[in-house]
């Protein structure tokens, strides 16, 4: 019996670029804090250690507060999402802009 192939691994539908992992991820996920480590794992989207933590640091330089931060994260997270929703899901996806 012959092996079905899923074009593009367990990254699901997306629009979003694919970029190649350099070094390993699973290390890097290990050495965040253990606040965005949790805050990775909740994610909705596939989010790279490296990514998390230079999101997280440039928006703790403009706040100074870590609870305001991971909130940034969200809302990054968030737009993201919504970018890509409508060409995914459809206008009617929760996380489209716009009426519904």
């Amino acid at each position: 019996m012959r092996a079905v192939r899923r074009s593009g691994g367990n990254r699901g539908k997306t629009t979003l670029p694919l970029r190649r992992r350099s070094g390993d991820p699973m290390r890097e996920f290990d050495r965040l804090p253990e606040p965005l480590r949790a805050w990775a794992r909740e994610a909705i989207l596939p989010w790279r250690p490296r990514s998390v933590r230079r999101a997280f640091e440039r928006a703790l330089g403009q706040t100074g507060d870590p609870a305001l931060a991971l909130a940034e994260l969200d809302r990054i997270e968030a737009r993201l999402i919504a970018r890509d929703a409508p060409r995914i899901w459809g206008a009617g996806h929760p996380f489209s802009p716009g009426p519904r």
